[in-house]
């Protein structure tokens, strides 16, 4: 993803996190933050030690980055979101991390009606 589609810093993260404002299932957690007037979505993904080493980690981050891209046009844009892999997902084959993944984007309606899984 692009730049301007990611929360990146420190502050911007803490922000959505004081929101309060998550929705989660078994492998991942969403936390949210209206962004009224803003041009389209911005996402941060955070994967914890818990999950393993650094290639796990990378690999986790890889395949929501994925499933991202592939539902970015269902997405909510006037909104900044955070994406929390729990350890659960490791080890979750792409279709796998891909149905988790819409599961709890629809549960935080973040994803409008007319996403379908493929």
């Amino acid at each position: 993803m692009r730049k301007s589609y990611r929360v990146k810093k420190e502050s911007e993260f803490q922000r959505v996190f004081e929101t309060h404002n998550s929705v989660a299932n078994h492998k991942f957690v969403i936390y949210q933050m209206a962004k009224p007037g803003q041009k389209h979505f911005r996402v941060g993904i955070s994967v914890g030690k818990k999950i393993g080493n650094a290639v796990h980690r990378n690999w986790v981050k890889r395949r929501i980055r994925q499933t991202l891209l592939e539902v970015k046009p269902q997405l909510k844009q006037d909104v900044d979101f955070l994406v929390i892999a729990r350890p659960a997902a490791d080890g979750l084959e792409m279709a796998e991390t891909r149905k988790n993944l819409v599961h709890v984007l629809k549960r935080a309606h973040l994803l409008t009606e007319k996403s379908e899984d493929r």
